[in-house]
């Protein structure tokens, strides 16, 4: 079964250009690509979408405010794409439930794993994008801002492992423990904090801020 794709885009020349990359792939079907984030929101409510890609900056509604409406209203998972990393839209859209944030600088064969990784489940977070909060949020906050009472020494452990943008691999490595039980650790966190994912985990741990 392929993946059904939306792309909002207000820049026609982009909008047509992804939808043709994508199109190329076997796995991919673009339903439709869209104007703006008002019209998004509006097709995801009207048809089956597994992924949107939103562009940030678009008339009428951007792609963060979208994100959060596609988020609540539907089962369509989310996913920025934009040649703006501004820290302010990144968290955000996090916040609001982006499963994803890259910039359309990626070749297409990155863009393409990133959609199948969304679908699949996961959260992407490119590695710049990523560090450019991170260097943001621990300019002069070098310590964690979370309230420690909360949780356990190893889930703290884990949580700043996590800001460090490690995989549960890496940390399984580094505090020698199996991944199934930092996978249940991940669980115990996001069930305390009421978060969804481990980009928002990363994000918590350096700024102490849940919404």
């Amino acid at each position: 079964m392929k993946i059904k794709v939306l792309i909002a885009d207000d820049n026609s020349f982009i909008r047509e250009g992804m939808k043709i990359i994508l199109n190329t792939y076997e796995e991919f079907e673009v339903i439709a690509a869209v104007n703006d984030g008002l019209e998004a929101v509006d097709y995801c409510k009207q048809h089956e979408i597994d992924v949107v890609l939103l562009d940030v900056r678009m008339p009428n509604m951007n792609g963060v405010e979208a994100t959060k409406l596609i988020s609540e209203q539907t089962k369509t998972k989310t996913l920025i794409i934009t040649t703006f990393d501004d820290d302010e839209y990144i968290l955000d859209a996090i916040k609001n439930g982006a499963k994803g944030y890259l910039l359309k600088n990626n070749d297409p064969e990155r863009i393409r794993e990133a959609i199948t990784s969304v679908y699949n489940g996961n959260t992407i977070m490119q590695d710049v994008v990523l560090e450019k909060i991170k260097s943001n949020l621990m300019e002069n906050k070098q310590e964690s801002k979370v309230d420690t009472s909360l949780f356990s020494e190893r889930e703290l452990d884990i949580m700043a492992l996590i800001a460090k943008g490690f995989s549960n691999k890496e940390i399984s490595k580094q505090l020698y423990i199996s991944e199934g039980t930092i996978a249940n650790y991940i669980t115990s966190i996001l069930s305390k904090t009421g978060l969804s994912h481990r980009t928002q985990i990363a994000i918590y741990f350096l700024t102490g801020r849940i919404h």
